[in-house]
Parts: C-alpha cells; structure tokens; sequence
C-alpha cells in the first residue's frame, strides 16, 4: 500500500509548502503539487496522481478543497480511485473511503465546499453589480486612467527593448 500526496494552490502566488509538510509526515513517499483552480477539472499533476493509484494505495490530500470544489468532480475521482481500487483519506477531514460513514461524510464535506464555491460566485458577482451601479467598473484599471500620450511613450520605449519591470514601475 502506498500513500501518494496531491498538493494544489489556486495561484502563483501561494505555496504548497505547508502541504507538502503535512504529507511527508503521514508518510506520503510520492507527492504531486499543483497550481490552479479546483473548479478547473483539466489538472495535469491530478491526473498522473489519479493514474499512480493501485489497488491498495490511498490519495492523500490535506483538505477535501484541495481536491475538488464541486461535488461533481469530487465524486468522479473517488469513482476513479474506486475503479483501481485505490481509496482516499483527507488530512483536515474526517474521511476514510474504505467505511460507510467514511464516504457519507465525503459526500456531505463535497457538497459543503460546492455550497461555498457557489456563495462566493453569487457575493462576488453582487459587489460587482453594485460597483457597476454606482458607476465604478470593475477589475484592475490599468491602462484605462492613462493618456494616450503615455500609452504610446510606453510602446516606444518597449519597442525599444526596455524592459518589462522599468515599464510597470514607470506605469505605477
């Protein structure tokens, strides 16, 4: 039986540092890392983690979230491990595939976080509408609060080989 670890952070930004801790110390050998969106299902390193399962080995994750944010999905890749006999165990959750109570908790952890997913979705497209109202668009400004003169003088100077760093520092 081997254990085998799957990391995921949403951004750049974060590090699976942290998880990859906690999987080493429950004896993970192999462990894959991630950057992405857990609503994103095309997950290359979630794929070869999925295909390293065997019969006996375990998926070991640090939390339910770190897996999948729908219930969709998270049912799909325990179905997965289930067809090569493999099972599942979240660290942060109190999940054991192998045992009745095991997957009925699975299954109400998946649709807690997809109940969270869809709640940020709704207060997030809320604050837009409500910025949109008041007059304010949304997302980053960016070029749209500069002149075309300096909009030009930027082109220049990166035409001119001058590099990316400089501009952005230039453009703040």
């Amino acid at each position: 039986m081997a254990l085998i670890g799957y990391a995921r952070v949403s951004t750049d930004e974060q590090t699976t540092d942290p998880q990859i801790d906690a999987l080493k110390a429950v004896g993970c050998q192999t462990i894959l890392r991630e950057h992405g969106s857990g609503g994103d299902r095309a997950r290359p390193e979630l794929k070869r983690a999925l295909e390293r399962c065997g019969r006996g080995d375990v998926l070991v994750v640090v939390r339910i979230d770190r897996l999948a944010r729908s219930l969709s999905h998270l049912l799909e890749i325990i179905e997965t491990l289930d067809a090569r006999g493999a099972g599942f165990r979240s660290l942060g959750d109190p999940i054991d595939t192998t045992s009745p109570q095991g997957r009925f908790t699975l299954q109400i952890l998946g649709a807690v976080a997809e109940f969270e997913r869809a709640l940020i979705r709704e207060r997030t497209r809320a604050g837009l509408e409500a910025a949109r109202e008041r007059g304010r668009i949304g997302g980053n400004p960016g070029l749209r609060l500069r002149s075309a003169t300096v909009i030009r003088a930027v082109q220049n100077l990166f035409a001119e080989g001058t590099c990316q760093p400089v501009l952005t520092g230039m453009l703040l």
